[in-house]
């Protein structure tokens, strides 16, 4: 009888442990998401940033030559 009810005691520590973490892990992950969610990548750099891309400028070649350009560079 006795080694019953420390078996009992012992599910019931278990089960305590394991709910405790799963509750703490839950919450962990929701705090990770709500810093994550709130970051704006997309904002204006600020500083000395530069632009780095320039705008392709129109010349007169003909679609073959663009199809061919591509090849080459095999992009």
């Amino acid at each position: 009888m006795i080694s019953f009810i420390k078996a009992i005691l012992q599910t019931f520590k278990v089960f305590l442990i394991f709910t405790g973490c799963t509750i703490l892990f839950y919450y962990g992950i929701m705090w990770i998401s709500e810093e994550y969610q709130n970051y704006h990548r997309y904002d204006e750099p600020e500083g000395t940033a530069l632009k780095v891309s320039n705008p392709v400028k129109e010349d007169n070649s003909t679609w073959y030559d663009r199809l061919m350009l591509f090849y080459l560079n095999g992009e």
